[in-house]
Order: C-alpha cells, then structure tokens, then sequence
C-alpha cells in the first residue's frame, strides 16, 4: 500500500514539517485581514499609517507601527478611532537587535503574527553628481538594509510560529524606470534591490508557507512630496504625462496590501503591483 493510502504522507504542499501552502476545506475566499496581526514598518505618518488605516478598516485585529520616531496626532486620532488596535513599537530597521526584538514584540503583545509591511525608509533627490558618499550609503543602509533586516527577522518569526505569513514590500515605480519629474539614481537603485529581493525571498520561502510580494507606487501626496504639486510646470507636465493627473493618496494603495495579506491571495507570490495613476509620468 503507498504511503498515501496509509496516511502517513504530509498533505500536498507541506514540507518537513512546514505549514501546507494549500487552502484548508473551510477556507474564508473573502478579502478580509479579520484575526490577523499585522505589523508596519514606517507607519507613524505618511504612506505607512494610510495603510495602516486600510489595514484597520478592513478587520485587521491589531495592526503594529514599527517607527523610530514618536507618534504624532494623525497617530493618535487613528488610534483613538479603532480603540486597542493600533500600538507602536519603537524600531530603529538598521539596527538588527532593534528589528529582532520589535518582531518578538509584535508577536507577544499581539497574541500572533501574520503579515508584515516593509515600508519604512528614506527619499533623496538630486542630480547623481551632486549625491555626497554619506546621502548614497544613508538611502542604501534605510531603504535595503532595513528591508532586508525586517523581512528575515519576520520569516524567522513566521517559521518559529508555524505561521503562513505574508510579506509585502514598498518598492517603488523608480525601480523600472527614471522619475523624469526628480530624477534620484540611488534612490531608485535601492527601490530596483528590494524588488528583486521579493521574487528571491518568495522563491526560497515558499516552502515554509510564506509569500513575498511587493508594491511600486508612483507619486503618493506625503510630507515627502510636497515639492511635486509645488513645481511651477506641474500642471503642464500633467496635461501631457497623461492618467490621472494628480498624486495618489496613501490610503488608495491599501486595497493592493490588503489583498497581498488576506488568505485570498494564498497562491500569489513573488510579483510587483504597480499602482501609478499618472501613467506617462515616468
């Protein structure tokens, strides 16, 4: 008699042990994050709390902002508008005892761990020959390194846990082509590093049951794109760029997120989803 007659085999998609990829018999198809514990890094302000907003809407049971810097009143108003379900976690992403413990942290107060969102870091813009060694090595040491310490520590995390989690990295539609607009060649250099370092991770980690996804978006109005709609030629760049001639707003990312989290996206690994609305722009 085979071994699967028996029942002795793991069930299809499980390896050594390792949760199976396959959705179980009495699988939820509905893009939902209810039950699940969710941290961001960067989500204090900007795109990192609009998703984090997104993430609550849509029954996030805790969602984690993992941010150097103090929470501010948009923080606290969220906060105050899903009561028990936003916290913040003091993180400093290069710092890899800081990461380590900031995910031990996230999984001890939430009772689990299910999604991370490597968000956080750092924009530069400037003609390449004006960036000094220090400004390079600072968006590379906050925008790789930093992803690279919150995505390894999280998968560490979900493998302990027997978790099939899901992680989403920020990327950016630089990663593909130059931003005509402000053109940033490290900048973008470390968008086109994380990108690539989601099809690898998702490759290798699949069979632990985690995905790897990543999101590139064009320009989001944040504190750090004030310039964009400040430049004198702005509308006449958007008459003729084409798509929608406006920046984003951080919450019109969140639905991509959501899905990428969500047990509906059980079998989508390893892709970008560029959400660039001004279509020409770049």
């Amino acid at each position: 008699m085979s071994p699967s007659a028996e029942g002795s085999a793991a069930p299809s998609g499980a390896v050594d042990n390792y949760p199976s990829t396959l959705p179980g018999p009495n699988h939820n198809w509905k893009i939902s994050l209810e039950g699940k514990v969710i941290a961001i890094t960067g989500a204090n302000q900007g795109i990192g709390l609009g998703l984090a907003e997104v993430c609550l809407a849509n029954d996030a049971a805790k969602v984690f902002s993992l941010d150097i810097q103090q929470p501010g009143d948009d923080f606290a108003a969220l906060a105050k508008q899903h009561p028990g379900k936003l916290e913040y976690v003091q993180t400093d992403i290069t710092s890899e005892e800081s990461v380590k413990n900031a995910i031990d942290e996230v999984a001890t107060r939430g009772g689990r761990f299910d999604g991370l969102i490597a968000n956080a870091g750092a924009t530069k813009h400037l003609p390449a020959l004006d960036f000094t060694l220090e400004q390079f090595e600072r968006l590379y040491k906050l925008n790789v390194t930093g992803s690279w310490l919150c995505a390894t520590y999280a998968a560490r995390k979900f493998i302990e846990l027997k978790t099939k989690g899901s992680i989403v990295f920020t990327a950016s539609m630089t990663s593909y082509r130059p931003n005509r607009a402000a053109p940033s060649a490290p900048y973008g250099g470390t968008k086109a590093a994380v990108r690539n370092m989601t099809h690898t991770l998702a490759m290798e980690w699949a069979q632990y049951g985690i995905r790897v996804n990543s999101i590139s978006p064009g320009y989001v109005k944040t504190a750090l794109t004030y310039y964009v709609e400040s430049s004198p030629d702005w509308d006449l760049k958007m008459k003729y760029y084409g798509g929608m001639p406006r920046l984003a707003l951080p919450q019109e990312l969140g639905g991509a997120y959501v899905y990428l989290l969500s047990e509906t996206a059980t079998y989508t690994t390893g892709i970008d989803i560029p959400i660039a609305g001004i279509v020409g722009g770049w």
